[in-house]
């Protein structure tokens, strides 16, 4: 394990029954960083999330958190470890409030949660206005800053986010990867799956395309946005002639 990478995956393997999601991919996770996986729906990269958050078991495979093997492990062990996931469709507790959703991020701390409330409500002022209002009447919007902030409250070491800007506008999708360079800015670790492969490259520094369950190619964000197949695949640019 490198001290420079907080997360290291090494032939991972995930099947449903007898179909290979996921064959044998390998990447790193640096400290301090944006890793983004981007590729077509189906590619495999929820699944990845998945297997490392330990919502499914890997078939085979290394992954290991700060040096510490989790493959397979349950889901209450993994987030034990500083590990947290916003999950694609946001999944924010309609029924309760935007405060309390905040205050389940937390369930495994036993300390005050003042400082890291302020914190969240500084980076989504909205939430703070909306705090006492109930989840299920935000906009989606509002409910995507919810479970970002949701996720930092238990002060994770990294952050994988699977999809948040599906289903937004446009104006808001930008203001999403506005925060989520931001959160990086400020320290946080993160760990992104996006098929708006535009918005994803332009924000991380290393990213790597999966296809169908495989890594295909890989690179500084910069470098895979400037590659004439991933723009003629994936940012609805042709080739050059």
């Amino acid at each position: 394990m490198s001290d420079q990478n907080i997360l290291e995956v090494r032939d991972l393997n995930v099947a449903y029954g007898g179909i290979k999601a996921v064959k044998g991919i390998s990447f790193d996770v640096p400290k301090g960083e944006v890793v983004t996986l981007i590729g077509a729906n189906g590619a495999g990269k929820s699944s990845t999330l998945r297997s490392i958050c330990g919502l499914v078991r890997p078939s085979s495979g290394s992954i290991r958190l700060n040096g510490e093997e989790i493959a397979g492990k349950t889901p209450e062990v993994i987030v034990s470890k500083h590990i947290t996931m916003v999950p694609e469709g946001r999944r924010v507790f309609a029924d309760l409030t935007v405060l309390e959703n905040l205050k389940i991020g937390a369930y495994l701390r036993k300390d005050a949660l003042d400082d890291d409330l302020a914190w969240v409500y500084d980076l989504f002022p909205r939430l703070k206005e909306r705090s006492w209002q109930l989840a299920g009447t935000l906009s989606g919007g509002e409910q995507q800053m919810l479970a970002i902030g949701r996720a930092l409250m238990s002060r994770p070491d990294l952050i994988m986010m699977d999809e948040p800007s599906l289903g937004l506008a446009p104006i808001v999708v930008q203001g999403v990867f506005d925060i989520i360079r931001e959160i990086n800015r400020q320290g946080k670790t993160i760990l992104l799956v996006e098929q708006n492969a535009n918005m994803a490259l332009h924000a991380a520094h290393h990213g790597y395309v999966m296809e169908v369950g495989t890594i295909t190619m890989s690179g500084t964000g910069r470098e895979l946005a400037d590659d004439e197949s991933v723009k003629a695949a994936y940012l609805g640019k042709s080739r050059k002639a």
